[in-house]
């Protein structure tokens, strides 16, 4: 018995054109587990800062550094991207904004705002 079923043999995730909706949903949550991922590093450095006078100078010697102000520009983004995109996911919640057309113009929204303040990161740092 011979089957007419034709089905790939694989399935080549690079091949998958998905949706601007859908990448910054993607997005959303792959900057929540950044951001969850620094908690620790941020609650030393904060803890360091309140510590005393000399602990606030040393997180302000380290935040100087050019390598961490090259990781700040990305966790920047991260914020940025993770705020916005979360915003736009209440209102979708609240079912403002479901619509197709809408919806892609939110996700246009967070994607251009994200890049805003990536910008204004860059810039910030340097």
């Amino acid at each position: 018995m011979q089957s007419n079923n034709q089905r790939p043999l694989f399935f080549d995730l690079t091949r998958i054109r998905l949706p601007l909706t859908a990448l910054v949903s993607i997005g959303h949550r792959i900057s929540g587990v950044m951001l969850f991922l620094s908690l620790p590093l941020l609650l030393y450095l904060f803890g360091l800062s309140l510590q005393s006078e000399e602990g606030f100078a040393r997180v302000g010697a380290i935040l100087s550094q050019p390598l961490v102000k090259l990781l700040l520009i990305p966790y920047a983004w991260f914020l940025a991207h993770h705020l916005f995109a979360g915003i736009r996911h209440l209102l979708l919640d609240m079912e403002i904004g479901v619509e197709k057309e809408v919806a892609r113009l939110g996700s246009r929204l967070v994607v251009a705002a994200g890049a805003v303040v990536l910008l204004i990161a860059m810039v910030g740092v340097w």
